[in-house]
């Protein structure tokens, strides 16, 4: 049986002003079309299915179309809930849809639902865990110790009845970290030393059980720990730190006899994500121009700063995303202390002497008025007090 792993679609997300809308349902309809030309039995959805909690009508009909083109195909589903999405929302409607087998798991209600379904030589457990945090499941085992996110998990698969003569699957949303190490980030998400997204980091050997995990919460595909237990990534790049990945789809395949098969089938987005790097004059060169509907991240190099860059970018590159400078200026900036830059200064000093090593010249007065504007309205400086002390 072959199934196909989604994960962290984060269906009406922009980048930056830019709408994706148009961006995700492509990249949706290339995955359909991989899951009728691999004949795949279903998809696994795990988890962030939206960006917000309250997600956009635009996004609430993208994942009905989704929904609806999978079962026209045929093809199971298995959804759960990630930490971006509304538990409720997404699990309303879950027992009509499961009369089309699109089977959603939003709301931990205690148990760690599966479905069962064989073929003609394997049997399989397909299990479904939505987003979890200790708080809920403290709820129905009272009696157990549970005060982290990885104690949760582990309570809930002890107290779950694995048949082992089956092929097991989970298809789950957590920070699973293996042998010691953190999964690499994508630069979408939030991150802290224990946590990415403000959730606690679990260990893979949670999933030991299980002959595939299906991960959703980390954009970058990747394994952790073993080969079976695996971030699918998103499907599209949502960071500009991501401009040089590869976004692809997991294709498993699961048989009686061997090991889980793992194919990784590459993604192609209507828009790639580019970072590009040289003078103006370099990047807008017509030789060099390439994918101008790309979006772009440029870094200049130019040492003189470019009255209204993005403007002109624009006119070439209509979706320019980020401008930033590497220059001997900036370069010296990075060496500067700014903890000794701001002692015993006054707030135009300060302004004046960043706006020196920027641009190698005096700021304006007309300048200095807008930034003490801006400072004020940030609560920086006051009418009295323009030290920022």
């Amino acid at each position: 049986m072959k199934f196909l792993h989604l994960g962290d679609l984060h269906l009406g997300k922009s980048l930056h002003n830019f709408d994706l809308i148009e961006d995700q349902r492509y990249i949706l309809d290339q995955i359909l079309h991989i899951a009728e030309k691999e004949s795949v039995d279903g998809v696994l959805i795990a988890g962030d299915v939206y960006d917000k909690a309250v997600p956009s009508e635009a996004a609430t009909r993208l994942l009905d179309y989704f929904l609806i083109k999978l079962a026209n195909q045929k093809r199971k589903v298995f959804m759960v809930s990630g930490n971006h999405d509304s538990d409720d929302r997404l699990n309303y409607g879950s027992a009509l849809f499961a009369s089309n087998q699109i089977f959603i798991s939003a709301v931990f209600d205690g148990t760690l639902h599966k479905q069962n379904f064989a073929d003609a030589d394997t049997e399989i457990d397909l299990y479904m865990l939505p987003f979890v945090k200790a708080s809920q499941v403290r709820h129905y085992f009272p009696d157990e110790k549970i005060e982290s996110y990885e104690d949760a998990v582990r309570i809930i698969i002890r107290n779950t009845p694995i048949d082992k003569k089956n092929k097991n699957l989970l298809v789950a949303h957590q920070f699973v970290s293996g042998n010691g190490a953190d999964p690499a980030l994508a630069g979408s998400e939030s991150v802290g030393t224990q946590s990415v997204g403000m959730i606690e980091k679990i260990g893979y050997d949670c999933f030991d059980g299980f002959d595939y995990v299906a991960l959703g919460h980390i954009h970058s595909p990747q394994r952790v720990g073993r080969e079976e237990v695996r971030y699918s990534g998103s499907p599209l790049k949502y960071s500009l730190s991501e401009a040089n990945n590869e976004k692809s789809i997991p294709l498993i395949t699961i048989s009686a006899e061997e090991k889980v098969q793992i194919e990784l089938v590459p993604l192609k987005p209507m828009r790639d994500m580019r970072h590009i790097k040289g003078t103006m004059k370099e990047l807008l060169d017509p030789q060099n121009r390439k994918a101008p509907e790309d979006f772009i991240y440029a870094t200049l190099t130019d040492e003189e700063m470019v009255n209204d860059a993005m403007g002109i970018f624009q006119q070439v590159y209509p979706n320019t995303v980020r401008i930033d400078y590497d220059n001997s200026h900036t370069r010296e900036i990075e060496q500067v202390d700014i903890s000794r830059i701001a002692e015993n200064k006054s707030f135009p000093e300060l302004i004046g002497d960043f706006y020196r090593l920027m641009y190698g010249s005096e700021i304006t007065e007309e300048e200095m008025d807008v930034m003490r504007t801006a400072a004020k309205e940030a609560g920086v400086i006051n009418e009295a007090d323009e030290t920022g002390h």
